[in-house]
């Protein structure tokens, strides 16, 4: 991403006036918003600078400027996604609770999370429809992802070390299960209330219960499971 540039920037004066130029930041985060909605709505190829523009009283130019490319901003958009969820996540302070009762809040912390930001589910798909291309070239997703396999680590070391959970488990496999539920609950939400009238789609994914995830990733590290 660009670096946000000076108020004294000719560039942004002529475009948008002292206000804007002030603040970049607060641009940039504009900008960031309105496109992680056109970007989730509609895709990488589906979406249009014209109409991310519009929306943020901007110009093209000026979003060019910022991130380079529309491919700059898509990235930017996906990194900001990822950027957002982890930094709640790493304020749950889960080295202050049990271990069971820190993965707890760790699983609702993420059912919530998609629930609530279905644009976050749909960033994701689209980004494997597009095989991951993307977020390959970020110099920063590795290193936010980590921290959250880290945070998963050490909840899961403490409840082996007192013998709450089952030992033999990695912690990506934790990960990936907490994510598995959470993301289906929101990405299928629209087929499967379809197809099973009784779930079907509402304001808000309700295609697995909540209190339900928690206690299968419980179970799943609590309890030995056999061959």
């Amino acid at each position: 991403m660009n670096q946000p540039v000076h108020s004294s920037d000719p560039l942004l004066s002529a475009s948008t006036g002292t206000s804007r130029t002030n603040d970049p930041a607060r641009t940039m985060a504009e900008i960031l918003a309105v496109a992680t909605h056109e970007f989730a709505d509609k895709g990488l190829s589906g979406a249009r600078i014209d109409a991310i523009a519009a929306a943020t009283r901007t110009s093209k130019r000026m979003i060019y400027y910022y991130f380079g490319s529309k491919d700059g901003l898509y990235l930017a958009v996906l990194e900001e996604a990822y950027r957002r969820m982890r930094a709640i996540e790493s304020d749950l302070h889960l080295d202050d609770l049990p271990p069971a009762q820190a993965l707890q809040k760790l699983v609702e912390f993420t059912y919530d999370h998609h629930r609530d930001n279905e644009d976050f589910i749909r960033l994701v798909m689209n980004e494997n429809i597009q095989r991951g291309d993307y977020l390959r070239q970020s110099q920063s997703i590795q290193a936010l992802n980590s921290n959250a396999i880290q945070s998963v680590q050490a909840v899961y070391d403490r409840g082996v070390a007192q013998g709450v959970f089952r030992a033999g488990l990695d912690p990506v496999d934790i990960h990936s299960a907490i994510s598995a539920f959470s993301f289906f609950n929101v990405s299928n939400r629209h087929t499967f209330g379809l197809i099973f009238q009784d779930r079907a789609s509402q304001d808000k994914a309700n295609t697995l219960k909540r209190v339900h995830v928690v206690e299968l990733i419980l179970r799943f590290v609590s309890h030995t499971i056999s061959a």
